[in-house]
């Protein structure tokens, strides 16, 4: 399985650079991620724990970041054991460039699963990647930029009370 997609995110390359090195901000940015260990030179320990369709698992590995150049561009490599439920393998390539007073972050990323995961069939398997990549990025971006504007309307909305509906869905006065 293999996609790329593009952010814009409200913060230098240096920034978001000094972010995708940090394993606090790893931590809070994969999504499942118990606890992250380690350096960018010896690598990081992971424990994440996840649901694929019906199967959850620990997931137990490693990431490792490479071709690293600052400010610029890294390569992100992992690998977990989740048990009886199989194995996961992935990679991403990340790109950093200055735009419109923030930072252009491309990436592709491939990702291999094996044992029961691989049971449950590439559609899964593919949506659940791409829900894993979509949500790695958009909590790194959140983190960078705080809240923003989506969260306040969110937050919003939340404090209005639903309008109450009756049995055909007609608003009652």
């Amino acid at each position: 399985m293999q996609m790329s997609d593009t952010r814009h995110i409200a913060a230098s390359p240096a920034e978001v650079y000094a972010a995708l090195l940090d394993p606090r901000m790893l931590q809070n940015c994969v999504p499942g991620a118990q606890e992250v260990s380690g350096s960018v030179e010896d690598g990081y320990e992971a424990t994440v724990v996840q649901k694929v369709g019906p199967v959850k698992a620990t997931f137990r590995g490693r990431v490792v970041l490479s071709d690293l150049v600052p400010n610029e561009a890294l390569r992100i490599t992992g690998d977990g054991k989740g048990g009886a439920a199989g194995f996961a393998k992935g990679g991403a390539d990340v790109r950093l460039a200055p735009k419109d007073g923030g930072t252009e972050l491309s990436y592709d990323v491939e990702a291999k699963v094996g044992g029961k995961l691989a049971q449950l069939g590439s559609r899964i398997i593919d949506g659940f990647a791409k829900k894993m990549a979509d949500q790695f990025f958009t909590n790194l971006q959140s983190s960078l930029e705080g809240p923003g504007e989506a969260a306040d309307d969110v937050a919003e909305q939340a404090q209005e009370p639903p309008a109450k509906k009756g049995w055909f869905g007609k608003s009652k006065s």
